[in-house]
This record gives C-alpha cells, structure tokens and sequence, in this order.
C-alpha cells in the first residue's frame, strides 16, 4: 500500500505561476494519492473603500474568477488521472484555516510552497511557515527552489548523540519518511550529519586538550551516525558525516549535490528559540530545494 493516500495542498490562487500545484500533482501521480487543493484568498482591505453593495458584487467576482482558474486546472489533472478535488474561500486568519483543514482532513501530508519573509519581517513577525511548522499535527512539505516536480535526490538529515538521546526516536520517523518518499518517488536516498562541535560544550577533563576532547567525541558521534546508517541500510556512498553549522552546510551540500528535499524534524521551540526559530525554520530561506519538516 502507498505510504500516501490523502494529500492536501494549499495555494495562493493569485500567485498563478507556483510550481506547488505541480509539485503535489507528481506526488499524487506517483503513488495513486488524492489530491485536494485548498485556495484561499486574503482579505482584500481595498474592499472596505467600496459601498456595501459594490464590495459584495465585488468580492463574489474575485472568488469566481479564482474558481474558474482553479477548476480549469483540476480538470489538467484528472486529464493526468490524478483523483483531485479544489475549494477556494476567503482567509481572516491563514494559518488557522490551514490548521483546521489539516485537523478536519487528516491528510498524510500538508503540501505549500515556502513563503519568503525578510529577516526584519522575521524580528516582529512569526511567518506563516513558521507556524506550522510548530503546529502542524501533520508532516509538513514546503515546496522551494527549481527541483524537480518529483524528487530524484532526497536527504535525511538527522542529529545524532554519543548517548542515548530524545532525537533517536525523531531520527527514526525522519529516516522513516525520507524512505517512503524515496520509494514513492524512485529517488536516492541519502543520510546526512552537520556535526557541529563549539567549545562551549567542551570544558578542562582530566588535563586533556581541547583539540583532544574535540576529535573524541567526534569520533564518537560519527560512530553513532555509521551505526544508525547501518541499521537503515543506507549505502556507504550515500552516507554524509559533515562538519559546521547545520544551516549553513545543509546549504552548501543541497546546492552542491544537487538535493530536492531535506528531510528534518519538526521540534516545538520555546523561549529565544521561540524568536529566533529553529535550524529547520531557517533552513527555508538557505535551500535551493524542498523541505519535508517531521
């Protein structure tokens, strides 16, 4: 059976060129999915401008006109034999609505194209990505980039300890859908480790040297990192223990290597990092691909 069944993707139906639709219909194609496409419009506040009547008249023929468009492109993909079915409404409040969808729908997976904020929108306010990717009951799947419509390069990336640790369980669920994915798809699947060692977590042990404590224990995570790609059965060569910050070597290595995805967790942030977001929520203005957040 399909790892996917029910996929719900959500657009703005003003940004006609997204490549989301496309990204969601070769998803759907490819494991035989439903596809529903939720198209909600903003409020427009030039509308209050107009008298009562005018404004009704107005917004019913703004909404019709996205209808149209939208069941035109429904009709492309049943073309494709793609199951899909479209709804397009008004949205006071975008992230709510999706939520609720997401709560009523249950789908196996929320599609939506990455919505770029600059970082002085950042410091005042929480993007709309940001928030699901905090609240999303669901794995989320932020269309970014030039890749691919369906994915040929897809790359797990997990945060390993030399002990037992919280992130085993998420490493599994991330490896877990990298791999249903990579099997939907017919695409490599790769495994990844931004080893990122600061002093800060080193301190004076027994006379060792920094530089002493600093190769022992990433000996020991890449130890980790190889035990936990054997288990999974991950290639040698598709194997990647890198070092430096996450952000900026997810970065690198998606652009030199040519990813479509980047499979990452989803962790609820608290405090500061509630602010300053987390690797996976700065990850989407670095990529120059997909994000699949767990």
């Amino acid at each position: 059976m399909s790892q996917y069944q029910q996929l719900l993707l959500i657009i703005n139906p003003a940004l006609r060129h997204s490549e989301a639709i496309n990204h969601a219909a070769a998803l759907a194609k490819a494991s035989g999915a439903k596809l529903h496409i939720a198209a909600f419009i903003p409020s427009l506040k030039m509308l209050s401008l107009l008298e009562e009547g005018d404004r009704e008249k107005a917004r019913e023929s703004y909404l019709q006109d996205h209808h149209d468009w939208l069941k035109n492109q429904a009709n492309n993909l049943r073309g494709r034999g793609i199951n899909v079915t479209t709804e397009v409404a008004w949205a006071d409040d975008l992230t709510q609505d999706i939520l609720d969808h997401v709560s009523e729908m249950q789908p196996d997976l929320l599609i939506k194209e990455v919505q770029h904020e600059s970082a002085l929108k950042r410091a005042f306010f929480t993007p709309v990505d940001w928030h699901l990717l905090r609240h999303c009951s669901v794995p989320v799947y932020l269309v970014g980039g030039s890749g691919l419509a369906l994915p040929r390069k897809i790359v797990a990336a997990v945060e390993v300890s030399d002990t037992e640790s919280p992130d085993d369980e998420l490493n599994d669920r991330i490896i877990q859908q990298a791999s249903s994915l990579a099997l939907q798809c017919d695409a490599e699947l790769h495994l990844l480790y931004a080893c990122n060692i600061s002093a800060a977590f080193l301190a004076d042990m027994g006379g060792l040297t920094l530089a002493d404590l600093t190769k022992a224990l990433r000996r020991d995570l890449e130890k980790s990192f190889l035990k936990l790609a054997g288990r999974y059965g991950v290639p040698s060569d598709r194997r990647h223990f890198i070092s430096g910050n996450p952000v900026t070597a997810l970065s690198e290595f998606a652009h030199d290597h040519h990813v479509d995805v980047i499979v990452m967790g989803k962790v609820q942030s608290h405090g500061v990092d509630k602010l300053l977001g987390s690797t996976t929520e700065h990850i989407l203005y670095q990529v120059p691909c997909s994000v699949l957040a767990v």
